[in-house]
Formats: C-alpha cells, structure tokens, sequence
C-alpha cells in the first residue's frame, strides 16, 4: 500500500510539474531575464569606472571576462524543465508517504480526497508559504554571493521549524478535541502553528539585500510566479493524487465486494 501511494505520488509529481514548468517558461522567465539585465547594466557600470581607474594607472591589465558555462537558453529551458520535475516528483513522492502515514490515522474518517487537500494545503503553508513570508524568493542578481550558504541555511531552518510546529499542532488536536469540542480545537491548533513560527520569524536574522535601485516590479512578478509555480504544484498534488487515490479504493472495495 505504502509503495502503491509513493509511485502515484511520484506520477502525479510529473503532471504537476509539466504544469509548473509551463507556467514558469511563460510567466517566470521573462522575469529572470529583466534581473540578469539589471545585473548585466549594474556590472557594465562597475566595469567602466573599474576601466578609467586603470586608465589612470598605465600597465594594469584588465580582469578577462569568466566564460559562461550554461547558456541562458539552455538555463531557460531544458535545465529549468528538468530542475522543475524533480523537484516535482521528488514532493510527489513524499506527499504520498506523507498520505499513506496519515490515512486512517487523523480524527474524523477523512475520505481519500478531502485528506489529499488537507496535506496538501498544509504542506503548501508550513513548507512553502510561511517561510517565505520570511526569506522570500529572489531573482537571480540579488544577493551576496558570499551570504548564499547563510541564506540557504537560514531558509531550510525555517522550513524545518514551520513543518515541525505544524505537525505537533496537528497531534495536539485529539487532545483538543476531547476537551473543548471541534471548532475550539481547530482554532487552537492554528493558534498554536501561528505563535510558533511568528516567534521562531522574530528570533531568525533578517536578511535584505536587494539593491536599492532594483525594479520592484520585476521583484514582484518574480516573487509572483516563484509563488504560481508553488501553488499549482500543491493544488495538482491534493486534487488529482486525491482523486485518483479515491477512485482506486472505490475500484477495490467494489472488487473486495464481489468476491465476497
């Protein structure tokens, strides 16, 4: 059971990263490509007053232009494609671990599908949503090269962090429930998620270093379509592993009955 949930999570990852990788090549590329841009002129700028430095001192030799290893096409196409589905089949494959855990498990008798949207909206909150209210995605120009392995770690202890409280919020609730009913327990549940990751969003570094002269439009949209991409992902992932899951049971139930 558990590996027939890991291989249809894993295939549901691939439709959902087709649709991710679509929605990132028309709307989200047009984005990287106004940042590299803006650092192209940026570094021509820096370029040309490093040159009449030089020019003032004679004998100094200009720094040689480092080669591009990728080409931006290449960057923009097959290597997103391949980026955005194994990222994709990688959640898909650990939502369906993370259903075949919590079936039959979470108060309440969920059926296949409302449990597949439940995982999925909380997944999209405690991995992607909260901790980007934190650390935001950035186009690729901003950022100190030397800062990244900070940043990458401050992020992925945030996303730590945001799915731990919301997995410990969520066993709390049959002891909520037992005491205060369903609704109170729902709400205090989402107080508890709510206080841990404010607390935890509060103590955590902040780091901001887009340039003060970078287009906040293009930040926007960037920010927009890396939040697109993410969201098509997990509403690809709770629906159709939801619905498909559902009607697999049903498939078996129907055939568990006839032989009976």
């Amino acid at each position: 059971m558990v590996r027939m949930f890991l291989v249809r999570g894993m295939l549901v990852g691939i439709v959902a990263g087709l649709l991710s990788f679509g929605f990132l090549r028309i709307y989200g590329e047009p984005q990287v490509d106004r940042a590299i841009a803006f650092e192209t002129q940026m570094e021509q700028a820096k370029a040309g007053e490093e040159a009449k430095g030089h020019q003032a001192m004679p004998g100094m030799q200009m720094p040689a232009d480092e080669p591009e290893l990728v080409s931006r096409p290449v960057q923009a196409g097959l290597g997103l494609f391949v980026a955005v589905i194994v990222y994709c089949v990688a959640f898909g494959g650990l939502f369906g671990l993370a259903f075949a855990f919590a079936y039959g498990r979470i108060p309440g008798a969920l059926a296949p599908q409302a449990l597949s949207a439940l995982l999925a909206a909380m997944g999209f909150v405690a991995i992607y949503l909260v901790p980007n209210l934190k650390y935001p995605a950035n186009p690729p120009s901003v950022g100190d090269p030397e800062t990244i392995r900070v940043r990458t770690a401050l992020y992925f202890v945030m996303i730590a962090i945001s799915l731990a409280a919301m997995i410990g919020s969520a066993s709390l609730k049959r002891l909520f429930v037992s005491r205060f009913g369903e609704w109170n327990a729902n709400l205090m549940v989402a107080a508890c998620y709510i206080v841990v990751v404010v607390v935890t969003g509060l103590l955590l570094p902040v780091v901001n270093e887009v340039p003060d002269q970078f287009p906040a439009a293009v930040l926007w949209n960037f920010r927009i379509a890396s939040l697109g991409a993410q969201f098509i992902m997990w509403v690809t992932l709770g629906l159709l592993f939801g619905a498909l899951t559902q009607r697999a049971l049903a498939v078996e139930r129907a055939a568990n009955a006839g032989r009976a």
